[in-house]
């Protein structure tokens, strides 16, 4: 199971331009999916979008997935509805728990926040499992990443190499040995360098969204732990954000 920065089997396009391999793309609209989406087709993987319809309180994030998906010249773009509001247990789910704001970064880095949402990445996972095998795609790709983030259990290596194991295990690909590759090509990077690669693969962070808790129109807060996680990466990178916003922050 690969989950480095570069993926040795991936190759590049076959006679004709055609794509030697296909993969499911898990794009949430947010900042590392879309970059995961550009280095995939950069790979030369042939193209497919899942985007989950869980019931968060940012649904911006799913017209973000829609245009992001449109960018890369993703022609088949899915978006499977599954109301994991109604076990709750996440801010992102539950409006009546208020989404941190203006937290340090020592705070952000310490414990699991009330964001996580039990097992999403398990269930997310799942389904592309399924969207994989049906279509016949080869591997599976997601965003998830362990440096700059916000302390997710299911955005770890171990539990992305366990998941391999288990869709190997699970699946007539994997017991006719074609097991599907889950590939976490961001994992081990920080949050400045996977905008760096993104802005190198031509994603178009504009329309992309990573707030929690969007004012009206989808504009960012500015103010939530992923906003915050997102300003340090830019400002790191060097890059300025195109959603900034000047007169809130940057």
């Amino acid at each position: 199971m690969k989950t480095g920065s570069t993926i040795a089997a991936a190759r590049g396009p076959g006679q004709g331009g055609r794509p030697e391999r296909s993969a499911i793309v898990l794009l949430s609209g947010g900042l590392d999916s879309a970059t995961a989406a550009g280095w995939a087709r950069a790979q030369g993987f042939g193209l497919c979008a899942l985007s989950v319809d869980y019931g968060q309180r940012h649904r911006v994030e799913l017209d973000a997935a829609r245009d992001v998906a449109r960018s890369l010249g993703i022609a088949r773009h899915v978006v499977v509805p599954i109301d994991l509001a109604a076990f709750g247990g996440s801010a992102l789910v539950d409006a009546s728990q208020p989404v941190p704001k203006g937290r340090s970064d020592a705070a952000i880095a310490a414990g699991i926040p009330v964001t996580y949402v039990p097992a999403r990445n398990t269930v997310f996972l799942a389904l592309a499992l399924g969207m994989a095998e049906a279509t016949g795609a080869e591997a599976i790709v997601l965003g998830v990443n362990a440096v700059d983030y916000s302390g997710y259990p299911d955005c770890r290596p171990e539990f992305i190499e366990a998941f391999a194991r288990l869709a190997a295990l699970a699946t007539k690909a994997g017991v006719e040995g074609r097991p599907i590759e889950i590939c976490a090509p961001l994992i081990s990077m920080t949050k400045a360098d996977i905008i760096r690669a993104g802005l190198a693969y031509g994603v178009d962070y504009g329309l992309t969204t990573s707030c929690y808790d969007p004012l009206p129109g989808g504009r960012p807060c500015g103010e939530c732990d992923s906003c915050r996680i997102r300003a340090a990466g830019f400002a790191a990178a060097g890059a300025i954000d195109p959603r900034c916003d000047p007169a809130r922050w940057c």
